[in-house]
């Protein structure tokens, strides 16, 4: 069976490829081992959403009063908690089955092995091994939770993600070990359904990407709900002989040991590039990477790959930009290298964070004078109305140029916000240009029209 281009994984890399290369007239089928639309449609980005928004519900009502409001007998179920975001994650899935069905794009089920010649078997659940070949192939295999050999994952008291999403009851206590997204998310989520949670961080500071600033707000607001942090620490070692978990933590005054239901290692991600063929092809890998050029294309001809087994930042919004990029290349469109200086990035924890382009350690690192401006969300209208006055919106320029050089918000509804920093970086706006455009009042982006103007002195509401 021979198509057009053949994608090897329907993540939101994969389908969203897939869709995008029919579009443009391409005869393309799709490869899933699993359910259509990847771990972020079903075990990532989505049904997360979806346990953090029952977390901020069952908050508001813990804190009605506040509102001039009375409930009583505020409770929880975790177990439809869980069975709430299974299925919204399943309602997504079958939204990319039916897009599949739109566009007329063949999904074949099985795990697929990439041959010479631009083939690949496709292995089904009965063993049966059925050979496809096609002009293009694009691996989209994505990424899974990455094992310490120090912690091990059981999957009963020491898990990844997928096991911390359908817990069959909730934990009393428990350990998240590290603080990037996944890490944080889940810290908030279960913090807030009243497990008692500890977060083990090896630097210095939870979310340790993020500017300086944000991150420290964020280390504040993680204390204040009452989540135990712990920074410049890593877990040595985790004892599962008992009823719970034993892990031992090394921190700057010695070791310490924590007890807990469960351990959650949020510890980063491994690319899915093992057993699929890459060695019999020849293609090229380094550090748990696929090589590739600026249009994705490996250094077999006919062969691409696109997303988080490749170099860059492992989003879905960033593979389903890598994936459009390379159909579209393919198919002879003018269409230019992704700015990966110019990617977004969001976490959905309680506050939220989101930010675009340089921090400002990294803007000084670079020999930039800066002009920079801050605005706290205490002093917005919209924000105290809310009764979400944490955090702010931080502004980075180049003083010469005034180029925006980066954008840091923490605080509600922030990841919402930040398309607007990415779209005038992308447009190489000036701090002037976003100074002189009229913010919506009240509202919560009008911070960052006020930010700016705090890096230029004319800010009026602080």
């Amino acid at each position: 069976m021979k198509y057009d281009i053949i994608i090897l994984g329907s993540g939101p890399g994969g389908y969203v490829t897939a869709i995008r290369a029919s579009q443009l007239g391409f005869k393309v089928a799709i490869v899933e081992k699993e359910n259509l639309g990847g771990i972020c449609l079903n075990w990532g980005c989505i049904p997360t959403k979806a346990l953090l928004k029952s977390a901020q519900v069952y908050d508001y009502l813990k804190h009605v009063d506040e509102y001039g409001l009375k409930a009583e007998a505020i409770d929880k179920d975790f177990g439809a908690v869980i069975k709430r975001s299974r299925n919204v994650a399943d309602g997504m899935s079958k939204g990319v089955q039916f897009l599949m069905k739109k566009n007329k794009i063949d999904v074949i089920d099985g795990f697929g092995k990439l041959k010479t010649g631009k083939k690949l078997d496709v292995t089904d659940a009965e063993g049966k091994v059925t050979e496809y070949s096609a002009e293009h192939i694009i691996i989209a295999t994505g990424a899974r939770s990455r094992e310490l050999p120090n912690l091990p994952q059981d999957g009963k008291k020491v898990i990844g993600y997928r096991e911390a999403m359908t817990l069959p009851s909730q934990p009393k206590s428990m350990i998240v070990v590290g603080s990037g997204a996944i890490g944080v998310e889940f810290a908030h989520f279960y913090n807030a359904m009243g497990t008692e949670v500890t977060i083990v961080e090896f630097l210095p500071n939870l979310v340790p990407l993020e500017d300086i600033d944000v991150s420290k707000q964020f280390e504040r607001s993680f204390k204040k709900s009452g989540i135990k942090v712990m920074t410049s620490s890593s877990v040595e070692s985790v004892d599962t002989s008992g009823d719970g978990v034993k892990a031992v933590v090394k921190t700057k005054k010695g070791e310490e040991i924590l007890e807990a239901d469960i351990v959650l290692s949020a510890v980063g991600i491994k690319s899915n590039i093992e057993n699929i063929g890459l060695e019999e092809v020849g293609i090229v890998t380094d550090r748990d990477k696929i090589i590739v050029n600026d249009f994705y294309q490996t250094n077999i001809p006919g062969y691409y790959a696109i997303g988080d087994v490749v170099p860059g930042p492992a989003l879905a919004h960033v593979a389903s930009a890598e994936g459009i990029t390379c159909v579209e290349k393919i198919a002879g469109l003018h269409t230019e290298a992704i700015d990966y200086g110019n990617i977004p990035g969001c976490t959905y924890a309680t506050p939220e964070i989101a930010s675009v382009g340089m921090t400002e350690a990294q803007a000084l690192e670079k020999g930039y004078e800066l002009k920079i401006g801050k605005f706290p969300f205490s002093a917005s209208g919209k924000a105290k109305a809310a009764g979400t006055p944490d955090g702010f919106v931080k502004v980075i320029f180049d003083a010469k140029y005034g180029e925006w050089l980066g954008c840091h918000m923490i605080g509600a509804g922030v990841t919402d916000m930040i398309a607007e920093a990415v779209l005038g970086r992308k447009l190489e706006t000036t701090g002037h240009e976003v100074l002189k455009t009229i913010h919506p009042h009240p509202t919560m982006s009008e911070a960052v029209m006020e930010a700016v103007a705090d890096a230029y002195g004319e800010v009026i509401h602080l």
